[in-house]
């Protein structure tokens, strides 16, 4: 028999196995399953667990292409000689005054300031274009690029050594470095542009501050008053390169006060882009006489800070949500009708709209769309019956439940 041993032949299991055939008898000599029987592999004794580390080794074709497993192409322009790379600043430098090859007095920071400042026009799509954007772009790509060389440079003996680079050259290079990044700041605020400062913008700044140093002590004629010091002086000692970028300026911002301040208020931003249209189109009449320009756009921006709308009346201080709804009268059901009504009853029902809105919003501030079914629940029999129709009521709670979106917008700035 052969003990221990069990197969499985056709589903049967057998515990062991005859080694006799059935032909045989018992006396005869058995066969040998000895092959059969469970074998032990021999081992040395000595012999361990190991384990075997594999080392993949990229191909001579894949080497080539790579450089401790990053990619050539991404490695491009990571490093630079810096021998060499200090030679690229006189080409820097230049390409930097190219862009005000236009300023005639280079003493003068408003002709600096006048190629950089906003110039908005309309497209005629009401769209706004910026015809000095490319402009400020390229002056703040390359004032990078000549601060960034000028950095490394400065770390290099070979640029001191190197006689093509005179003493005199190097402090023109650093001080045309401060006064650009002057410049530059100045140009942020006058577009408004956040004057954000990144990593290799911030090492261009401890440069200026470690490397721009003063040359002599003047000392000043009469007396300084340091209280007057950054507060702006009279409009009429400026020069006219002055005026107009001050008026430039006024421009711009007013032309973004209404377009973002006064979304809550459709009628006030319609009239007052119609007439920021006429005084661009007057100033430009005025162009040799800067200080009249100035007066017209200052005016005018004092009218839109103060909200003085015309043909509203002036009834709605600390209520400019009322005033916004007064317009939507004007809006919707047009002057000729508006003025059918008496001034005193549309703006009683300016104040009792706001207090809806407001009434409304205490009541459903959690959900939106409960604050507009609210609003519209609360005015469309009122209105149905001031206005003498379901359309005109219907146009009014349309606006204002666009006013009220317009103000959630407004507020989450």
């Amino acid at each position: 028999m052969w003990p221990g041993a069990g197969f499985e032949l056709f589903g049967l299991r057998y515990g062991h196995l005859d080694t006799h055939p059935f032909h045989q008898r018992r006396n005869v000599q058995p066969a040998r399953l000895a092959p059969f029987l469970r074998q032990q592999v021999p081992q040395h004794p000595s012999a361990r667990k190991w384990k075997f580390r594999v080392q993949l080794v990229p191909s001579r074709r894949l080497r080539r292409k790579t450089q401790g497993g990053y990619e050539i192409d991404d490695l491009a322009g990571t490093v630079s000689n810096v021998s060499t790379e200090y030679k690229r600043l006189p080409g820097l430098h230049d390409a930097l005054w190219a862009i005000f090859a236009d300023v005639k007095n280079k003493h003068d920071r408003e002709q600096f300031r006048q190629i950089l400042v906003p110039r908005l026009r309309d497209d005629g799509d009401d769209a706004d274009i910026d015809d000095n954007q490319k402009v400020r772009e390229d002056f703040y790509d390359a004032l990078t690029a000549f601060g960034m060389c000028l950095h490394l440079a400065l770390s290099s003996r070979a640029f001191f050594e190197d006689r093509g680079f005179s003493e005199a050259t190097i402090q023109t290079y650093k001080r045309d470095l401060k006064f650009f990044t002057e410049i530059r700041i100045q140009a942020k605020r006058d577009a408004n542009e956040t004057v954000d400062f990144i990593v290799y913008e911030a090492q261009i700044r401890r440069l200026v501050d470690s490397q721009v140093i003063g040359q002599q002590i003047v000392d000043p004629e009469g007396v300084i008053l340091v209280g007057g010091l950054g507060t702006s002086d009279d409009p009429d000692d400026w020069s006219d390169d002055k005026t107009r970028t001050e008026a430039d300026l006024i421009k711009t911002r007013v032309r973004k006060t209404i377009e973002q301040d006064l979304i809550d208020d459709p009628h006030a931003q319609r009239v007052f882009s119609e007439l920021l249209k006429e005084a661009i189109r007057a100033a430009e009449a005025m162009f040799d006489h800067p200080g009249m320009q100035y007066t017209l756009f200052k005016d005018l921006e004092a009218q839109v800070g103060g909200r003085a709308t015309p043909g509203v009346p002036d009834r709605f201080s600390g209520h400019p949500m009322a005033q916004s709804f007064y317009g939507v009268f004007i809006e919707t059901l047009g002057q000729a009708r508006v003025d059918d009504f008496a001034t005193d009853d549309l703006v009683d029902e300016a104040h009792h709209i706001e207090q809806t809105v407001e009434d409304a919003i205490k009541t459903h501030s959690i959900n939106p769309g409960s604050i507009e079914a609210e609003i519209r629940r609360a005015l469309l029999p009122r209105y149905f019956k001031f206005l003498g129709g379901l359309d005109a009521a219907n146009a009014v709670i349309d606006q204002v439940i666009g006013i009220v979106r317009a103000g959630a917008v407004k507020g989450q700035r």
